[in-house]
């Protein structure tokens, strides 16, 4: 995913849209639908209703009309049955294993010399564990049906191996495209806990496809903000990066955007707000990042700030104060509000889990161990708060990455590269700070551990012998 551009999936179903929403001011379009299974209520046909001619399509107004049809879903049932599988999966949170054990004793344990600190916050958030748990219901309700999810359910591996297992397909992606083929009318896809285009609604809905949507509530409270920059005729300034698969659906909800990544692009922006400058190179420098026909020179009058919901509080907070900055100093303290808005959009889940990770390694550990999928931007800015405080920090999406034989660990930096540390783990007694990434079970972490005990017994054996 990394070098996909963010266009290429908005543009993916453009044509699409853009033949079927100027023809339904004036007539309703209705998707037939096969006779529903034993069990299932009948689905009524979806109707959606333009308000008039040549309006632009309405993004949010369509995603409202297609949660009044019985063809898509976004509701939690709560399943006791679905919950109790995926405790028995090893998906859920630890109550007997030994993160339960940590929880209870300070969310410390201490063995063979070594000193486990897990953070105060950690692992799976509410959201992903409602969306995990939203999976495992479809396949329940629709025990007959073919189950599809548009990208992974979530960002880790385990997970979505077990949803592999239980007979989810996922849509394959070829050239940064994602291949819709293979479903079929009647057939039931699963959107992604942080979200999907409304194109890809859209065009799933057209195929006559069962929508489970189990899109974080706070993700959808991102897209809230952006429909309120659009009407206010602002331009959405998404902090987030472009590629990542919650940006690329935020920005579907938007009229006009220019997607941001850090605080030295921010500062780039600024700049070109306050004295103008080479367009061609703006243009240049954020062409996979911005709407159709940007123009910076006219859609940065007015800006509106929102965030991919995973990426550092601090720097959201700081890259809104730096554009109201802007704002004010060329147009006028006096005028701010007509040319900036901030929402407040911050993930709470995201937030804890940064807060407690600052705390931790403020108690200065020998080592940090981040566990969480390698495509998890939140786990990547875990990892990021790790290696800013310089303490030896490694990042492993399955216990499979340690081998104790060897005393070898293959980890990812923040920024994305792979590598392998030999004498990883030295043979003295160590204190060593573990947390993980919202996407990521307890299991998974408990059998890092596990593997960190064996390698510490392997190392204490060759001292032996």
């Amino acid at each position: 995913h990394a070098a996909l551009a963010l266009i290429t999936h908005v543009v993916m179903f453009s044509n699409a849209l853009s033949r079927t929403a100027p023809t339904l001011s004036t007539s309703t379009t209705s998707f037939s639908a096969p006779k529903a299974s034993r069990g299932t209520k009948a689905r009524r046909s979806l109707s959606i209703v333009a308000a008039a001619p040549n309006l632009p399509f309405d993004p949010r107004e369509y995603r409202r009309e297609l949660g009044k049809s019985s063809q898509y879903s976004r509701k939690f049932l709560n399943d006791e049955e679905a919950a109790s599988k995926m405790t028995n999966d090893g998906i859920s949170y630890s109550k007997t294993g030994l993160v339960a054990e940590m929880k209870a004793n300070g969310f410390t344990y201490e063995r063979d010399g070594l000193t486990f600190k897990l953070a105060d916050a950690y692992g799976f958030c509410w959201g992903v564990e409602r969306a995990v748990q939203m999976a495992y219901e479809a396949r329940k309700q629709f025990p007959e049906s073919k189950l599809w999810i548009t990208n992974e359910i979530i960002h880790n591996p385990t997970v979505n191996e077990r949803l592999s297992e239980m007979g989810v397909n996922f849509i394959e992606e070829t050239s940064g495209e994602k291949d819709f083929s293979g479903v079929n009318a009647g057939e039931v896809v699963i959107l992604p806990a942080f979200g999907a285009s409304v194109h890809e609604m859209k065009f799933l809905a057209d195929k006559g496809a069962n929508i489970v949507d189990t899109t974080c509530p706070w993700v959808s409270k991102v897209w809230n903000a952006v429909d309120t920059h659009k009407r206010k005729e602002f331009t959405s300034i998404i902090h987030g990066k472009y590629s990542h698969e919650e940006t690329v659906a935020t920005a579907s909800f938007a009229t006009t955007y220019l997607v941001v990544k850090d605080m030295k692009e921010a500062n780039y922006v600024r700049d070109y707000i306050l004295n103008g400058g080479n367009k061609a190179e703006f243009l240049e420098k954020f062409k996979h990042a911005m709407s159709e026909n940007f123009d910076p020179d006219t859609d940065l009058d007015g800006v509106g700030i929102a965030n991919q919901t995973t990426m550092l509080k601090g720097e959201t907070e700081a890259l809104g104060k730096l554009f109201q900055q802007t704002m004010m100093e060329k147009f006028g303290v006096e005028n701010v509000d007509k040319h900036f808005i901030v929402m407040d959009t911050i993930c709470d889940a995201t937030q804890e889990r940064q807060d407690a990770m600052y705390k931790l390694v403020d108690d200065k550990p020998d080592i940090m161990l981040v566990v969480g999928g390698f495509n998890s931007s939140n786990t990547s800015h875990l990892q990021e708060i790790s290696e800013d405080k310089k303490i030896p920090s490694y990042w492993v999406d399955t216990a499979e990455r340690l081998d104790p034989a060897s005393n070898t660990i293959t980890h990812k930096l923040a920024h994305g590269e792979l590598v392998t540390t030999e004498a990883w783990l030295p043979n003295r007694p160590v204190t060593i700070g573990i947390t993980s990434g919202a996407s990521t079970p307890d299991k998974v972490v408990e059998d890092v551990i596990d593997v960190v005990f064996a390698t510490k017994s392997a190392l204490q054996s060759a001292v032996s012998r």
